[in-house]
């Protein structure tokens, strides 16, 4: 079970860097909230340039493996964030699961570590705001 899940194509960038992030700012705050991340087409590992981004916040995604997205799993979720399926809506059928909030946020996949790094921090912005919405 989770609080929250995160949803991207393929769980290996910014669904990641989302329950990361999540998950050190509700335990930092002492809170029991728990992430989750998952993918409708799972790639193989998370992006290099994802594990480089994160390890600059001290968050070591290097062991994560990206997982398919089962019903199971939006079941047990309270909440269901999408990274941007609301964009390619045919690559991530997610978006249409029961009450999705979808952030709109590129993919970091063959981007410069600039790029990689604006998207991390706008994932931190938007968990803090979640975070605050969940009573945190």
């Amino acid at each position: 079970m989770s609080d929250v899940l995160f949803v991207c194509v393929h769980n290996a960038g910014r669904s990641q860097m989302a329950k990361a992030v999540f998950n050190q700012v509700a335990a930092a705050r002492g809170l029991r909230l728990r992430a989750e991340s998952a993918g409708t087409a799972p790639a193989d590992h998370v992006h290099a340039n994802v594990v480089h981004a994160m390890a600059e916040l001290g968050l070591d995604l290097a062991d994560e493996k990206p997982q398919l997205l089962t019903n199971e799993m939006v079941e047990q979720a309270d909440r269901v964030v999408t990274m941007g399926c609301g964009i390619d809506s045919a690559a991530c059928p997610a978006v249409f699961l029961k009450d999705v909030e979808d952030w709109g946020l590129p993919d970091p996949v063959g981007q410069p570590i600039a790029a990689v790094r604006e998207i991390r921090d706008s994932i931190r912005g938007r968990v803090d705001e979640l975070l605050g919405s969940l009573g945190g």
